[in-house]
């Protein structure tokens, strides 16, 4: 591609007397992981979106899974390598914008905030099913008022979110862990029908489900498990980020499969039958193995997983409005709201402009959501993958920096795969996206484009540089 950056090392002129402040470095290895984790939440992924596959893929949705999440490795290692070659606040875009030129760097900007913006009330829509058992309420509002809690809480210190996201994920881990054991201990059938590629049909019946169905449904697979992209996110305020970006996000992607894998694997073995299976109701199941008591804990756990998972969501898209400001995407007056810090060192002004949008997209229909998200996801992997593949041109070549193993074939690789994925997602689902993207594309050629010395100038903070 051309147009591309200047080296990080020089690309950034001298801060400006108004320049924006910079967000403080407070959070080790355990405090980013505790983040990074959350924002996977993987029992909230488990009883929100996992559900959804069951409907369409059957006893092949622990085989669906299980294959995104090994293309995820591949995807972990670039932003391993990435995230600490450029670690900043911008994440992708940032990574992208350095590597593969400002143009490119635009682009996945924009299906990065698609996915922020859309995952979080997503999952937040998931609130009103598990709390259920004890109140009754609207899913759509039900997922507003946790967004909503949820931007009031990103308002708060970042060190003091640690602590509290962390607590929730521990009883979201417990949650999983239940519907483990309970699904193992009351299996039904045995480990090969984890190949059978079934499917209950309208009539009840069982229905083959085709590779096309496996693969469609990896975007969605790899949208389950792609909250540990976050790592780099944070990496303007993860202490030593050329040490723990990496670790971060490794670890977050192992830890978060098996929470979300075995569960699966045995849900799919101890669902009494295979219509129990398609209908997805794990609440139903779970209730149904033990009794109410542990049914209702189980969905309360989950309602908390999902306020966490909203709480990390949230600090981390402000993130990304944040660099995206700090990096002149917008006109000045926009640049300057967005940029703004508050007394907690939080931005913000850009947490309430993701949140309460988030509030609102819980009133769209949510498989339109899924689909979008999916299209997103996968783009953007193919972008950062594409980058990956530049990351060891000219200076960067010799830049200190955590380097995968097997390149370039890792990102060569992952590049064909994840186009072939794209191809086989729905045309209306690609629309949406594609049209957006167009629409962004034309934003970049009429305003971005034209002022190369002004706009979009993408930077690294003065520590990372040195």
């Amino acid at each position: 591609m051309t147009d591309t950056l200047r080296p990080a090392e020089t690309a950034v002129p001298d801060a400006a007397p108004d320049s924006p402040q910079k967000l403080k470095r407070s959070i080790g290895v355990v405090g980013g992981t505790l983040l990074t984790l959350s924002c996977v939440t993987p029992a909230s992924t488990l009883f929100v979106v996992v559900p959804d596959l069951f409907g369409s893929l059957g006893t092949a949705t622990a085989l669906t899974i299980a294959i995104g999440s090994l293309l995820c490795v591949a995807v972990a290692f670039c932003y391993s390598e990435l995230g600490t070659l450029i670690p900043s606040a911008g994440g992708e875009y940032a990574m992208v914008s350095t590597l593969a030129g400002r143009l490119a760097g635009w682009l996945v900007f924009v299906l990065s905030l698609l996915v922020v913006m859309i995952v979080p009330p997503v999952i937040a829509m998931g609130t009103a099913d598990y709390l259920e058992p004890v109140l009754h309420l609207d899913a759509s509002a039900a997922g507003a008022a946790v967004m909503l809690l949820a931007t009031l809480a990103g308002l708060l210190d970042l060190r003091a979110n640690a602590w509290i996201t962390g607590v929730f994920l521990v009883l979201e881990v417990i949650a999983a862990a239940v519907v483990a054991v309970l699904g193992f201990a009351h299996a039904e059938r045995g480990p090969g029908s984890l190949a059978a590629m079934e499917v209950a049909g309208a009539d009840g019946r069982p229905d083959t489900v085709t590779a096309l169905l496996v693969v469609s449904g990896l975007a969605v697979a790899l949208f389950i498990t792609q909250g540990f992209s976050t790592a780099v996110y944070l990496s303007e305020e993860l202490e030593n980020p050329r040490r723990t970006v990496a670790r971060t996000v490794l670890a977050t992607l192992a830890i978060s499969t098996v929470i979300i894998l075995v569960p699966v694997v045995a849900i799919t073995l101890g669902a009494p039958d295979l219509a129990a299976l398609t209908g997805g109701d794990i609440g139903s199941m779970v209730t149904a193995w033990s009794h109410t008591a542990v049914g209702t804990f189980v969905s309360l756990c989950v309602a908390l997983a999902i306020i966490n998972a909203g709480i990390v969501m949230v600090i981390q898209n402000s993130r990304v409005l944040f660099a995206s400001a700090r990096d002149r995407a917008w006109p000045e007056p926009v640049n300057a709201l967005f940029s703004r810090l508050g007394r907690f060192g939080s931005p913000w002004v850009a947490t309430l402009a993701v949140g309460v949008p988030g509030a609102a997209l819980c009133y769209v229909d949510l498989d339109t959501l899924y689909g979008v998200t999916g299209v997103s996801v996968t783009g953007m992997y193919l972008l950062v993958a594409v980058a990956a593949l530049l990351s060891r041109r000219g200076t960067h070549r010799h830049t200190r920096a955590w380097r995968m193993p097997l390149w370039p074939a890792v990102p060569a690789l992952l590049i064909v795969v994840l186009a072939y994925i794209l191809t086989q997602q729905e045309p209306v689902h690609l629309l949406w996206t594609g049209g957006i993207t167009a629409a962004a594309t034309l934003y970049w050629a009429l305003y971005l484009r034209p002022r190369p010395h002004t706009r979009w100038l993408v930077t690294l903070p003065e520590d990372a540089r040195a």
